[in-house]
């Protein structure tokens, strides 16, 4: 059985992904994702193509080079 996405925040030493797209990102040793919270109030664990691809300054060309560690299933 899979985890859940949100299992993956960054807390007690869980992983921190983010699920872009469809695409499941690693984000746990970018600094700006430290503790699985980004500077401007996202958590991991959390499907963000909203929060990534139209209110973000750098959009999902940051994502770029991160490791993918699965896609996002319904």
């Amino acid at each position: 059985m899979a985890r859940q996405p949100s299992s993956y925040n960054g807390k007690e030493g869980q992983p921190a992904y983010v699920a872009v797209d469809g695409v499941v990102y690693d984000v746990t040793n970018v600094e700006a994702w430290k503790d699985g919270e980004h500077k401007n109030g996202l958590t991991a664990g959390n499907e963000l193509t909203e929060e990534i691809t139209n209110q973000s300054p750098h959009g999902i060309k940051v994502l770029e080079g991160l490791p993918i560690v699965g896609e996002l299933v319904e």
